[in-house]
């Protein structure tokens, strides 16, 4: 028996007890009234329509979908990729519900009994931003709510793609080793080392650079760290010792974010972690908890400043790429000293 259902101004009211049962009890729709009623969202409304589940009314006229559809089109800002979030979600089996803040989009149906953390889901369609100031404080404020949190993203066909967001703490077993002090040959895109026994200690210790020749060849960020710490002095090709400014002033001229990968770089290593160049993965960094002899690398780093913003298409391109090389893709945002770690990561609700 289908149920029946009033179109009011911003929402539909169920009066029939049975009803009510169904839908409340049984689906987890609607918010219960007084009087044993029940008020549906628009969303729900759709949905129940869409399904075919029942029969709705506007001052005894039978109200059909695509009159409903155009109704809640002009209500809710965003409304068709917030339904076909929340259709989908509800065809799999979750009990969703919309949220009355602007974000996340809707919440999880949690029963009183029910053990598990709350879920949160944010819709967003291909064609927003992401803002990873946004995305940083909804992300601190769930957890100190002890819930957890997903992105669903809807493509302009009505595919969807569904992130687990999570802030991460990054620890690896590697800790930092003292060097004897060496120096390097500063090039157009590198610092070459020609001392051998020195090359051989940087790069089996901690996996510093690539071989060059007898010596080593380093990165622009790995040369400077060394320099920071004291353990490299770099010289120009006419023989020029270089101050720590100086070489600073020459890498930002050809990477002008060399500061906040460095500032990255600096806090992956204190933390125990291997960091190496993830340049062919479409990333800042890769990094290793352990020896790349024992692991692979477990994580792509995209290192960005604060007030970061981008299309999704970058975004979906990058965290697909990382699930297909077997790794977490990991957003290091650099707020002055301070950085925050973001892990992406795809999942099938």
């Amino acid at each position: 028996m289908e149920i029946s259902g009033e179109l009011t101004d911003h929402s539909i009211l169920i009066k029939k007890a049975s009803d009510v049962g169904r839908l409340y009890n049984k689906s987890h729709l609607g918010t219960p009234l007084t009087g044993n009623h029940l008020c549906l969202d628009l969303l729900e409304g759709v949905f129940l329509l869409d399904e075919k589940k029942m029969r709705l009314f506007h001052k005894r006229e039978e109200v059909d979908f695509q009159t409903l559809v155009t109704y809640a089109a002009a209500q809710i800002p965003g409304f068709e990729t917030k339904y076909l979030v929340f259709k989908d979600l509800r065809n799999r089996g979750h009990p969703v519900k919309l949220n009355k803040e602007e974000l996340p989009t809707f919440y999880r149906f949690k029963q009183k009994s029910d053990a598990t953390p709350s879920c949160f889901i944010c819709a967003f369609s291909e064609r927003d931003i992401l803002d990873i100031e946004s995305v940083t404080h909804l992300v601190q404020r769930l957890v100190k709510k002890e819930g957890f949190l997903w992105f669903a993203l809807v493509d302009e066909e009505g595919d969807i793609t569904y992130y687990d967001v999570s802030t991460i703490t990054l620890k690896g077993d590697i800790s930092e080793q003292q060097y004897r002090k060496g120096t390097g040959l500063l090039l157009q895109n590198r610092v070459i080392l020609f001392d051998a026994s020195f090359s051989k200690q940087l790069l089996n210790k901690e996996f510093f650079g690539k071989p060059f020749g007898d010596g080593l060849q380093l990165s622009f960020v790995e040369a400077l760290y060394l320099a920071k710490r004291g353990t490299l002095e770099i010289h120009t090709p006419t023989g020029a010792t270089l101050s720590l400014s100086k070489v600073l002033s020459f890498m930002k001229k050809l990477q002008p974010d060399i500061e906040y990968r460095l500032s990255v770089f600096t806090d992956l290593k204190q933390q125990g972690m291997l960091v190496k160049t993830g340049f062919k993965f479409g990333a800042h960094f890769r990094a290793y908890t352990q020896q790349p002899d024992r692991t692979h690398a477990e994580y792509l780093i995209h290192v960005v400043e604060k007030g970061f913003r981008s299309i999704w298409a970058e975004i979906s391109r990058a965290v697909r790429l990382a699930h297909t090389v077997n790794k977490e893709f990991v957003f290091a945002r650099v707020d002055g000293s301070h950085i925050n770690y973001i892990k992406l990561g795809r999942l099938r609700p």
